[in-house]
């Protein structure tokens, strides 16, 4: 087993169809960015309000990487 050293940084997704959706689309921006995303955690939930519905949501999103040896 080796030892590794992380780094985290917060990102922030949003999307007009459900959390899981915003989520992806954090982690999906940010891969194209990041090398070596292992983790991911949900810091924040929050959304828009449209004429009395959700607009869309929003979520803060936490994500590990791995720096290279």
């Amino acid at each position: 087993m080796s030892d590794h050293v992380y780094s985290v940084t917060e990102v922030y997704g949003s999307s007009t169809d459900s959390l899981d959706a915003a989520i992806r689309n954090a982690i999906r921006t940010a891969s194209k960015s990041l090398r070596n995303l292992e983790w991911f955690e949900v810091s924040e939930i929050r959304g828009h309000i449209v004429e009395g519905d959700v607009g869309h949501y929003q979520v803060g999103v936490k994500l590990g990487f791995r720096y290279e040896n």
